[in-house]
This record gives C-alpha cells, sequence and structure tokens, in this order.
C-alpha cells in the first residue's frame, strides 16, 4: 500500500520547519497519541533509547530558556511545546524486555563507543519520527540544536543516564511567517545507484 499524494505532502513536501506559532495549544492527549504513533519507529536491536520530555507549562519554558541561545529564544517561548529529545545511555538494560529472543544487553555492558553510537544514532532517528507523526496528526515542528547541552542535562536529567540530543518545537505554525522554502539537492547530487 501506498499513500496518497495527499499525505505525502501533508508528511513531507509541502511540510516546513516553522518558526513562528499560532496562539493555539496543544492538549495532552495529543502529545500521548503522538508518542503512541512515533515508537513504532524501527530502532536497532529494538532499543528505543529516546526519553522525551514536553515543554508545555511557564515554569518549565523559563527553566528550558535558560539553555537556549539568544536567537533560539523567541519561538521557543511562544511555541506551545518544545521537546527535548534525548536519549537514554542506559538504554540496554531494557533489552531483555525490549529485544528478548538474544541476549543483546550483553552487545553493550562494557563497551562506552557502542553505547554512545547507538544511543545518539537511534535517539535521533526516534526524534526525525516524531516530526513525521507530528505531521501526520497536523501538528507543524521546528527541530532545532542552538542550546547548551550540559545546561540541559543539568536541569532535567541531573543524576540520571539520560542525555539531551536536540529540541523540537511543536505546535500550529504561522504560516505567513515562513521564509521562502530552500532548496534541496537532486538525486544525482546527493545519491547514486550501484
Amino acid at each position: 500500500m501506498q499513500l496518497d499524494d495527499k499525505s505525502l505532502d501533508l508528511i513531507f513536501r509541502h511540510a516546513r520547519s516553522h518558526n513562528s506559532w499560532l496562539d493555539k495549544p496543544v492538549s495532552d492527549d495529543l502529545i500521548k497519541q503522538l508518542v503512541e504513533l512515533m515508537k513504532w519507529g524501527p530502532t536497532s536491536a529494538n532499543s528505543c533509547p529516546a526519553r522525551l520530555i514536553f515543554i508545555k507549562s511557564p515554569s518549565a519554558k523559563q527553566r528550558l530558556l535558560q539553555s537556549v541561545i539568544a536567537e533560539n529564544q523567541e519561538k521557543t517561548c511562544t511555541a506551545p511545546v518544545t521537546v527535548i529529545v534525548a536519549q537514554d545511555q542506559a538504554f540496554y538494560e531494557k533489552l531483555p524486555e525490549l529485544f528478548p529472543h538474544t541476549d543483546a544487553r550483553s552487545w553493550f555492558v562494557g563497551n562506552q563507543t557502542l553505547i554512545d553510537t547507538t544511543a545518539f544514532r537511534n535517539a535521533s532517528l526516534q526524534g526525525a519520527y516524531l516530526i513525521i507523526a507530528a505531521r501526520a496528526l497536523g501538528l507543524d515542528a521546528g527541530p532545532m540544536s542552538g542550546f547548551d547541552n550540559a545546561k540541559v542535562d543539568a536541569e532535567f536529567f541531573d543524576g540520571t543516564s539520560i542525555r539531551s540530543n536536540f529540541l523540537i518545537n511543536l505546535g500550529y505554525g504561522d504560516a505567513e511567517k515562513l521564509f521562502p522554502r530552500g532548496p534541496r539537492l537532486t538525486f544525482d547530487e546527493s545519491a547514486k545507484i550501484l
């Protein structure tokens, strides 16, 4: 089965990264639907290392804004929700439950390089799934770096094995304030078939 053009436009071709937001809330129920959808995207060994904090309250926003660079403050402040996409460096402790048909946990214990690359790669994938799921559910997204990871980790993940990766502003974007769409590379510039 293939999605129709309308669906592909919604998720990819007409979707944009937003910086300005309409004053329209995102419900907790919609956030839960979003996570329930994105969790089905594949990760290696079903590792599911992403950990998500959905920042909605004014007090939580203020805690986050202390770590965000000046250029990203306004769009983060006005977004109905900002998601901290993070990775659990101890994700492998859940592998007996998530990947029970082999002892995958043993692949990671004591191998910090493999832990780091697996956690970062797969949490990044899960963050991308979150963006696609948000678009599929009618939300707009504005993913970004431009913050102090160490400060976010100290503020939100102190004493845990979780580390921040990137941020995603979520809500209903103000299409009238979009920049012109940037070009993309052609197939020949970015890919080849061997």
